[in-house]
């Protein structure tokens, strides 16, 4: 019994504990993926639902972000005298990095939390244990159709945040610092590649996964107590967030690694 108790409470127990069930949870919606039957009318409802209280959003955050990258990258080209680039550099930098960043984190802070606050309530007034008594799988009957959701819509959002991060890029480029249109549309082709595109589409892809399934997963195990559903949905945009930094990190490193830049 005190070995027990010792291993439970050593420090960082609850933290892999937590880490180690919202992994086998992926695993199981993973699996739910293949399996029948398909809740596709659920599956709609959540994907107009996420789009709805997200689309927007994504498109006011695209215009400024966009518009940033744009004034950033103009000023260190112009100092550098690489003024033909500014076009590549800026297309790189949204579709690569900020597109599918900016779309999960909206997709989570928006979508995500609904989602979290729809299943914790559930999961406080009983309904969950209830559906597992009936012997409907929750994960099944809830959980996937909202992953699979989030992971829709954060692929087709993320093709809107990279068209109005690149319109927002080329209108403040060219009018605000005089640069020309010409050279801005001719330096697409300088560095950017097609793989560009998959790997941002991809990027969308993981993270719209990873912001469901952490969504879900403190929407099913809500802390105790009257406000558990509030602070369930808290931690759910925290943990998607430092996921997301995370794995953006891992992926474009394997990419650069994998995929050889244009030119070299």
């Amino acid at each position: 019994m005190t070995s027990r108790t010792t291993r439970s409470s050593f420090p960082g127990a609850g933290a892999l504990r937590e880490t180690g069930q919202m992994f086998a949870l992926g695993l199981d919606v993973v699996r739910g993926f293949f399996q029948r039957p398909f809740q596709f009318r659920e599956f709609i409802q959540q994907s107009w639902f996420i789009a709805s209280v997200s689309i927007l959003p994504t498109a006011l955050v695209a215009i400024p972000f966009g518009a940033v990258i744009a004034l950033q990258l103009g000023s260190l080209v112009t100092q550098l005298g690489a003024q033909s680039f500014m076009g590549a550099a800026s297309v790189l930098a949204i579709i690569q990095q900020a597109s599918p960043l900016v779309t999960a984190l909206l997709v989570s802070g928006a979508g995500g939390s609904a989602m979290c606050a729809d299943i914790g309530a559930r999961t406080i007034r009983e309904e969950i244990d209830a559906m597992e008594v009936l012997g409907v799988s929750a994960v099944q009957r809830l959980v996937v159709p909202r992953v699979l959701a989030s992971m829709l819509i954060a692929v087709l959002l993320n093709g809107l945040v990279s068209v109005v991060g690149v319109l927002g890029g080329y209108f403040f480029n060219v009018v605000l610092q005089g640069g020309t249109p010409g050279a801005y549309l001719a330096g697409f082709s300088a560095l950017a590649q097609l793989p560009d595109l998959w790997i941002s589409e991809l990027k969308a892809l993981i993270f719209g996964f990873i912001a469901g399934v952490v969504a879900c997963y403190r929407g099913l195990n809500p802390p105790p107590g009257p406000k558990g559903v509030g602070d369930a949905v808290n931690q759910s945009v925290v943990i998607t967030f430092l996921l997301l930094f995370f794995v953006n990190f891992i992926l474009t490193t394997v990419y650069l690694t994998v995929v050889p830049a244009k030119g070299s």
